[in-house]
Formats: C-alpha cells, structure tokens, sequence
C-alpha cells in the first residue's frame, strides 16, 4: 500500500525545465549532460535507435564496467542516468527518478518500459522503481545489488555494513532510529508482489566469494522468493568473485537476457 500511494502522489506530472545541457561523447556515442530539479542527469544516444525507442537506466556508478552499457548502445539503446547517490532508493528518490522517467518518455519519446540496471546499492533503486512503477518496467538487471538495507549497510547480516552509509540511508528514508529503519517492511526482498503480478523478469550477476553482500541473503533469497510467487528470475554466478568486478568481462549473456525480454 505505501508504494502504491507513493506511485499516486510522483505520477502528477508538472512540466520540468531543463537546465545546463552540454554535449559531449561518451565511448564514441553523443552524450548530453543537463539538470533536472537540479539533479545532474545523463543520456547517452545510440547511432541509431532501435525499434520502439528502447532503454537502459544505470541507476547509480554510470560508467563503471561499461561493456553491457555499450553493447547496448550498438544495438540501439539509450542510457540513462540520473544522480541520486547517497540517498538508498528512499521515496523521496524514486520522485526524483521520475522526473527523469516522464522527461525521458514525454520529450525524448522513449519506450515507457526501460531496463533498470542496479550495480550495488544501485539495486535499491532498481528494485524499488520496480515495485512502485511495474507497469513501466521491461526488465531489471541486477549486478551484486543489494537487496536488503538491513544486511547493508545495516550490518545485520553476514556482511560487515557501513555506519557511514548506515546513518545516511536513515537520513533519506526519514527513520528516526535503527528500530524503526529494522521495522521497515518496503525492502526488496520483502517487495515482490507487484513485481510477480506484472511478471517483471530478473537477471542477477553475482559473485559467489562476496562478502559485502552475500549471494545467500540478497540476490539468492530474492530469487527463492520471487520464484515462490511465479517470478521469473535467473542468477549467473561468477564462482569465487568477491564483490567486484561487476559485469561480465564479455557480457554478452546480459545482453541476450535483455533483448529476450525488453522491448527492442
């Protein structure tokens, strides 16, 4: 219920100004750097775009272990960033992210179903975008995300937490004390039924030796959730890989997930 009041209260549209557009290149594609709600946003432009205006959203780290990004710019996708660091997919990212989405689907006409693309904490933003607006997801890409707050960086799980990050991710959601944010019941994992009922599918890269955010208490537990409730969801695991690198170093088995189940 709260998601869904959250998606009723983002979606009233006002027409957002863009400010400070640059162009520039990015791995030989035409990138344009610009603000929204004085939010740093990025998109980066294929040659040509593919049938139906396709997208991935890089929801935090753009630029880092780019080759899936790239490919995908070869196969006609956009990408798109837009800068909500620090802030742990709290509701009040998610509304900033819209602004990024309607701007992105109303002004630049692309798909209104874009790949979300979570490295990280970057799978807070994914998943939660996800189980707000399902209706306007294709796909999610997952990569080592984290899929629990209170594993990380709460440091109630295997993995050792931050404090840094766990002070600020209290900050952002507006929980008052640890109690509250441990109480909190809008986590990934525990967020699946909107996900199940579009039937959104799921790839997650992992690395079986990580140990700042275990397979076992995010990504595997997610998978053994997800599929509980008819979710489609597939793990490719890099046996005895720590928690980076990210990606694939050829990451042409993200690539196929994405066109098989993306618009394209």
């Amino acid at each position: 219920m709260y998601y869904q009041l959250l998606a009723i209260i983002v979606s009233i549209w006002s027409n957002v100004s863009v400010q400070d557009e640059s162009a520039t290149t990015w791995m030989g594609f035409e990138r344009t750097d610009f603000l929204l709600k004085e939010r740093a946003c990025i998109l980066v432009a294929p040659k040509k775009a593919a049938k139906g205006r396709p997208w991935i959203w890089r929801t935090e780290f753009f630029g880092h272990e780019p080759q899936g990004d790239s490919m995908l710019l070869v196969k006609g996708y956009h990408v798109a960033y837009i800068d909500v660091q620090n802030m742990y997919g709290a509701p009040k990212a998610i509304q900033l992210m819209d602004t990024l989405y309607q701007y992105l689907v109303n002004e630049k006409h692309l798909h209104h179903k874009p790949v979300l693309e979570g490295f990280s904490r970057g799978g807070l933003f994914a998943m939660n975008w996800a189980a707000t607006y399902p209706d306007r997801t294709g796909c999610l890409y997952l990569d080592a995300p984290v899929c629990d707050f209170k594993g990380w960086p709460g440091n109630q799980g295997k993995g050792p937490g931050s404090a840094e990050d766990w002070e600020r991710l209290k900050s952002a959601y507006g929980f008052t004390s640890d109690s509250a944010a441990l109480a909190y019941t809008f986590n990934p994992v525990d967020n699946l039924k909107p996900l199940a009922a579009f039937h959104i599918p799921i790839l997650s890269v992992c690395g079986t030796a990580d140990e700042v955010v275990p397979m076992d208490e995010h990504s595997l537990l997610l998978q053994k959730r997800y599929k509980a409730m008819g979710g489609y969801m597939e793990i490719i695991s890099k046996e005895g890989v720590g928690h980076h690198p990210h990606s694939l170093k050829d990451p042409q088995p993200i690539i196929d997930f994405i066109l098989r189940h993306s618009i394209h």
